[in-house]
């Protein structure tokens, strides 16, 4: 599940500066736990899936390590290290345990997530 850009109601998690580059953080969004992770390419970008690792059936995967496999910027979960696409919320070892994703944004200086 994907929320739309121009559909979202987005809310402010914090500052950028807040999340430490090439790491997450979790969010509570209308209940819902929601794991923002900031990457520091060439250009700042956020990112924003579920925070429930549905492989585990915790809510660890802000915890997780963020890297990438081929062209697919992933997160592995912290307890069985399940990659999933931090675009699509795809798992790549187990498919059927994909994930949420939301619409995230970087707005002066501000790290906002649809929800």
């Amino acid at each position: 599940m994907h929320r739309d850009n121009m559909t979202a109601n987005w809310t402010t998690v914090c500052d950028l500066d807040d999340i430490v580059p090439n790491t997450g953080v979790c969010a509570l969004l209308n209940g819902e736990a929601v794991a923002v992770f900031h990457l520091n390419a060439s250009e700042p970008r956020v990112y924003a899936v579920s925070n429930f690792d549905p492989n585990s059936n915790a809510s660890v995967l802000s915890r997780g390590l963020v890297g990438n496999l081929g062209e697919r910027i992933v997160v592995a979960s912290p307890i069985y290290k399940h990659h999933f696409d931090l675009q699509t919320g795809e798992c790549l070892e187990a498919p059927e345990h994909s994930i949420a994703t939301y619409p995230a944004r970087i707005e002066n200086g501000k790290v906002l997530v649809g929800a």
